[in-house]
């Protein structure tokens, strides 16, 4: 292949179950020896949030949560476990609409249905939630790989979620560390002179969706990607992922009005 033909790598990592606890840069690190790769300088991991919320003891029993008196009336109106809807009320930032089975939330400053929380891919009468600070964890362990296989590389957590009018999940990342999530194209140049005004590449949430076609979204016990030749800046820094306020968020205003 021409070196002037842009190109990039993917790896799937398959890993053993995650439980509550464990260690997930270890087992990432371990797993990908056996399968005979190493992290090299610019490399890029991409880590499910579900199995990192796992390993940082986010997994719930359903059975041993309560839910009050505004749970169990949104939970009729959703058609949702009042006991899983307790929960989302606890982890949301807002609730402000929904469909059968599914309360739309701001949680963490971003659109996440049931805030996040999820049964798949999770013992059978609990649920996972967010891990707690995504951008925390995209650090720790970005750090930790660095100190043990003196590599500079990003780290994304990542997740999927559906997209306002489209069928079927796409990804975004919740947490970064190590690279610049979003780049800015403004004043750059088009193919015809013009200048770019107001776009913005979402490199992190682009690399989430390219590692879901390796990760699945069911049993395939690939939690994590690692991704070769990104067109990313790498940074030995934890840049936070930019959020657009409410008011500037083209949908989210509209919504709001409407």
């Amino acid at each position: 292949m021409q070196s002037d033909f842009p190109s990039l790598q993917m790896f799937g990592i398959k890993t053993p179950l995650i439980r509550p606890g464990d260690n997930i840069a270890d087992i990432i690190m371990n797993s990908l020896e056996k399968q005979g790769i190493q992290f090299q300088d610019n490399d890029v991991l991409i880590i499910a949030e579900s199995p990192l919320a796992t390993s940082e003891k986010r997994l719930v029993c359903l059975a041993d949560v309560n839910p009050g008196e505004k749970a169990n009336k949104l939970a009729e109106e959703y058609q949702l476990d009042a006991r899983e809807m307790e929960l989302i009320l606890q982890e949301c930032d807002e609730i402000f609409g929904g469909v059968p089975g599914a309360a739309l939330t701001i949680t963490k400053g971003t659109l996440a249905p049931n805030a996040g929380i999820d049964g798949s891919n999770a013992p059978e009468g609990y649920v996972v939630l967010l891990p707690e600070n995504a951008q925390e964890s995209a650090g720790r362990i970005r750090r930790e790989i660095k100190d043990r296989c003196k590599c500079n590389i990003g780290v994304i957590v990542g997740d999927s979620r559906t997209q306002p009018l489209r069928l079927g999940c796409v990804g975004i990342a919740l947490g970064t560390s190590g690279m610049v999530p979003v780049e800015d194209a403004r004043g750059t140049l088009d193919l015809f002179g013009k200048e770019m005004i107001i776009t913005r590449k979402a490199m992190a949430d682009n690399l989430v969706s390219a590692a879901q076609l390796l990760m699945g979204e069911a049993g395939e016990s690939v939690p994590a990607v690692l991704v070769r030749g990104a067109p990313v800046r790498i940074v030995d820094d934890d840049i936070e992922m930019p959020l657009f306020t409410r008011d500037e968020c083209m949908y989210y205003s509209n919504i709001r009005k409407a």
